[in-house]
């Protein structure tokens, strides 16, 4: 790493805390080569996280630290926001706000910024989001069902078959597979390796594929 590399990863880290994980957002897909091999990752956009709250046992039962990211804009801001989040540095308050889980979340402070470093290379954690919604889709692909025979006259084709019980419970059992929305929900992969962190760009190299579309939420989480 050169010495403006040094310096600007010095500069980006400085001050800042560290977490169990981070939140960013799903840039796209790229490779890497590392001593001759060649590692398919995903490109994610880490966006500056500020503490905005602390959560403890006595007043919420849990520990926890509260952060915000991405600034908003005064027209979509009320007066509750820009009060609950000036404490922060946010001006018209944030876009998005999370929680992580943290022990020794007193420790840390209303307005202490979040250093990317909190993910390091070699680092392997769980990512969660939102994945592709694919509309109302039926059984075969939702489900992978084999479907009926193919020829004329079958009148079987693509239907999803039986699906209900005799006399008793005469009634279809709830999580049975049928047709419905397909995507859409959280998904989590776990075990993946952080390949590289690039604090002057902001960015953060995971190893394969990771849920949702592009800009698309993620949460890494250490595990």
């Amino acid at each position: 790493m050169s010495e403006a590399n040094e310096t600007k990863q010095t500069e980006a880290t400085t001050g800042a805390a560290t977490l169990n994980g981070l939140y960013a957002f799903k840039v796209g897909m790229s490779a890497v080569f590392q001593e001759g091999e060649r590692i398919p990752v995903t490109v994610l956009k880490y966006e500056p996280m500020v503490v905005s709250q602390i959560k403890n046992k006595d007043n919420d039962g849990y520990e926890a630290v509260q952060v915000a990211f991405v600034p908003d804009r005064a027209s979509q801001t009320n007066k509750a926001a820009k009060t609950g989040f000036s404490k922060a540095g946010f001006e018209n308050g944030a876009k998005f706000v999370r929680e992580m889980r943290l022990d020794k979340a007193s420790e840390l402070t209303v307005g202490t910024k979040i250093g990317i470093d909190s993910l390091k290379k070699g680092d392997v954690v769980k990512v969660s989001g939102l994945s592709r919604g694919r509309g109302f889709q039926g059984p075969v692909r939702r489900w992978n069902f084999n479907g009926g025979p193919a020829s004329h006259g079958s009148g079987f084709h693509r239907k999803p078959g039986s699906v209900g019980n005799r006399t008793w419970p005469g009634r279809v059992m709830p999580g049975k597979r049928m047709a419905g929305q397909w995507g859409n929900e959280t998904s989590t992969i776990r075990n993946l390796q952080i390949v590289d962190v690039i604090p002057e760009e902001n960015v953060v190299l995971v190893r394969g594929s990771v849920p949702g579309a592009r800009n698309t939420l993620i949460c890494l989480t250490k595990v």
